[in-house]
């Protein structure tokens, strides 16, 4: 794709996420990586839902700004997800209302913030990371991150919001709307005791779809 194309792209995925209420105001931001190493982010302060394509933020390779308005502040963020995931083309970080009170809950765990509650979870989203809090943009979270070591693509941001890397912006969108659904799902059930996919229904969906689930998660299948 062009980054004609991809300017476009940003803008009509943004407006859609904005326009369903999965990112309010000025929150959320998106970024796509160039074929030149550079990349496309969405401006600070900048509404998803009214994004100008040619006023997105086009750093160079080393991160500087090349051109368009001033980068979001949550580049660290982006930049030690691209790091880490080699194959991540796209990143897509919103302030989605079940995903944050999901980050908030006492009983999360780190390595898996959701359960195995449906195949298209886990398809698009393999299991949830959840790091500790940190303010909006600050440089720490990026060390959050790469503590991950590239296990996850979907990561929680304790009282913040959710993060999703995919190798295409609209596979990171697809991510991040699974995400929200379900986080959505767990509060509707939560202390309800329903039922998840077993081990063995995991290792079914890991075979045929070649899902690769972070070694230490929970929901990583054993072997008997």
């Amino acid at each position: 794709m062009t980054e004609i194309k991809l300017r476009e792209e940003i803008c009509r995925l943004g407006r859609s996420l904005f326009e369903r209420g999965l990112t309010p105001g000025s929150s959320g931001n998106i970024s796509v990586r160039l074929d030149d190493g550079g990349w496309l982010v969405t401006p600070t302060n900048a509404s998803l839902g009214s994004l100008d394509p040619a006023r997105l933020s086009r750093l160079d390779a080393s991160g500087k700004l090349a051109s368009g308005d001033a980068p979001t502040k949550e580049v660290p963020l982006h930049t030690a997800l691209y790091q880490t995931r080699n194959t991540a083309r796209a990143v897509v970080h919103l302030h989605s209302t079940h995903s944050v009170a999901l980050s908030m809950l006492p009983e999360i765990d780190p390595r898996a913030a959701l359960p195995p509650m449906t195949a298209y979870y886990l398809m698009k989203c393999g299991a949830t990371a959840l790091v500790p809090y940190y303010r909006p943009g600050d440089p720490a979270v990026a060390d959050a991150i790469k503590g991950l070591a590239g296990k996850y693509s979907s990561v929680l941001l304790a009282n913040h919001g959710p993060v999703v890397a995919g190798d295409t912006l609209e596979a990171a969108v697809f991510a991040m709307e699974e995400l929200e659904e379900t986080a959505k799902l767990y509060l509707l059930l939560r202390g309800l005791n329903p039922r998840f996919l077993t081990p063995a229904q995991i290792a079914d969906l890991s075979k045929t779809f070649g899902l690769t689930l972070p070694e230490h998660s929970p929901h990583t299948p054993t072997s008997s």
